[in-house]
C-alpha cells in the first residue's frame, strides 16, 4: 500500500477503489474537500496505472479558430468579438485550407476547429470547409465544433440536431470537441454564460452524436463562481451519459483564466486546486478511458506533475491557440513533438503518439526504435485495449 494512504482519512475510499467499486457523490465531495493532496494523488495514480499502465499520450495537432465573431456575450469569455470590434477576425475557407496544408507538412494528424457563433455565415459554409479539408488528406481527422456551435448550425440549417450532425459527419466531421460544458448547474451558467445552451442541451448534442456512432471529449471549467458540490454534480452528469452511450474518449478539466472578462475572481485556480480536480475526476469518472492535463491552461510543468495525479495525456502540439491566451494564459502558443516527448519522458512515463480517438499511432519507448501501431478500425476501442495487444 502507498505510504500516503496508510494513515489517511481517505483509506476507506482507497479500499473501495482498489476493490473496483464505484465511488459515490459524497465520496467525491470528500475527495475535493481533503487537504491530503498526496493521498488523493496516490489513489488517482493507482486508477491511472490500472487503466493505461506506464503510458502517457499526446497528439500532433493544430488549432484553427475560424472566427471570433459571436452573437453571444458570455461573461467569462475573452475570445468573442462583435463585427464592430477592431480585433475581430474571420478566415476564409481558402485561408483555413492553407493553414491546414502547412500543418500537414509538420506531421499533424488532427485539426481542432472551433469558433464563435458567427452572425452571418450560412450552414453550407461549414459543410464546404469540412469537405475542403478532407480533400487535402482523407486521413486527416477533423475534430470540430462545440455543442453550442452545433445548435447554432442546426438553427441556421433549420434542421434537427440529428439531421445537422448527420450532414456534418457526411462532409467529414470525425469528432466533436468537448468545449462549452462550463459548469452544468443552471445558476452558475446564468452567472457566467447567460444565453448559452443549457446543460441538458449540451449533453443531448453529445448523446445524439454518440448514437450516430461518433466520439467526443468533454470538459469542465473550474475555479470561478462554482462550489465544490457543483463540480461533483457536473461530473455526475458526465458519468451518467457515459454509462448510457460510452461515447466519450476523454475528459479535460479546464482551469479558469481570470483576465480580460467580466467575472471577478479574487483567487483563480491554484496548482493545488488543478491537481485535486484532475485527481478527483480520474477517480470518479471510472467509465472514462482517459484524463487529459491541458498544458495550455496549466503550464507544462504543472501538466507534467498532473501525470502523477491521474492524468494520462498531455493533449497536443496545438501550434496556435487563441481562446485561453486571450483570457490571460501565459503558456507558449505551441509545443513541438520533441517537446511533448521530452516532457513525458521526464516524468518516467513512456510517450505514446495518439490520434483523435486516443488510439496509439506510435509508442516511443526509450532506447528502442519507435513501435508503429496499426490504428484499429473500430474507433470505440480505448487506448489501453490497443496497447495490451500492441
Amino acid at each position: 500500500m502507498n505510504f500516503f494512504i496508510q494513515r489517511s482519512e481517505l483509506r476507506d475510499i482507497y479500499d473501495k477503489v482498489v476493490a473496483g467499486e464505484r465511488i459515490s457523490d459524497a465520496d467525491a465531495l470528500r475527495l475535493f474537500e481533503t487537504k491530503d493532496l498526496n493521498a488523493l494523488g496516490a489513489i488517482a495514480d493507482f486508477v491511472r496505472a490500472r487503466k493505461v499502465g506506464n503510458h502517457a499520450s499526446f497528439i500532433i495537432n493544430r488549432y484553427i479558430n475560424y472566427s471570433n465573431y459571436c452573437i453571444l456575450s458570455c461573461q467569462f469569455c475573452s475570445f468573442s468579438r462583435k463585427k464592430r470590434d477592431a480585433d475581430g477576425f474571420e478566415f476564409s475557407i481558402e485561408q483555413i485550407v492553407e493553414k491546414a496544408r502547412q500543418a500537414l507538412k509538420l506531421g499533424i494528424t488532427e485539426l481542432h476547429i472551433v469558433g464563435g457563433l458567427h452572425p452571418s455565415l450560412p450552414f453550407s459554409h461549414y459543410l464546404e470547409m469540412l469537405k475542403a479539408l478532407k480533400a487535402l488528406d482523407a486521413r486527416l481527422q477533423l475534430k470540430c465544433f462545440t455543442a453550442i456551435e452545433i445548435l447554432h448550425l442546426a438553427w441556421l440549417a433549420k434542421k434537427s440536431t440529428v439531421e445537422t450532425l448527420t450532414e456534418l459527419k457526411a462532409a467529414g466531421l470525425d469528432s466533436l470537441t468537448g468545449g462549452g460544458a462550463e459548469i452544468f448547474r443552471k445558476e452558475v451558467r446564468e452567472a457566467i454564460a447567460r444565453g448559452k445552451e443549457s446543460a441538458e442541451e449540451y449533453l443531448d448534442v453529445h448523446r445524439t452524436w454518440h448514437k450516430l456512432g461518433g466520439r467526443s471529449t468533454c470538459t469542465m471549467l473550474f475555479g470561478h463562481v462554482e462550489t465544490l458540490a457543483d463540480r461533483v454534480d457536473h461530473l455526475r452528469q458526465l458519468r451518467a451519459l457515459q454509462d448510457e452511450t460510452n461515447g466519450f474518449t476523454g475528459f479535460i478539466a479546464l482551469a479558469y483564466q481570470p483576465e480580460n472578462n467580466d467575472i471577478p475572481v479574487k483567487t483563480p485556480p491554484t496548482g493545488f486546486d488543478s491537481l485535486r480536480t484532475i485527481a478527483v475526476s480520474r477517480i470518479y469518472l471510472d467509465n472514462f478511458p482517459h484524463i487529459t492535463a491541458y498544458w495550455v491552461g496549466l503550464g507544462m510543468k504543472l501538466a507534467q506533475v498532473a501525470l502523477s495525479y491521474g492524468a494520462d495525456d498531455l493533449h497536443g502540439t496545438i501550434i496556435e491557440e487563441h481562446i485561453f491566451h486571450m483570457a490571460g494564459a501565459t503558456s507558449p502558443q505551441l509545443q513541438t513533438e520533441t517537446d511533448m516527448i521530452k516532457a513525458i519522458r521526464e516524468t518516467g512515463r513512456t510517450p505514446v503518439q495518439r490520434n483523435t480517438f486516443y488510439e496509439p499511432i506510435k509508442i516511443l519507448a526509450d532506447s528502442v526504435p519507435a513501435t508503429e501501431v496499426e490504428p484499429p478500425s473500430n474507433k470505440s476501442k480505448v487506448l489501453e485495449d490497443n496497447l495490451a495487444t500492441a
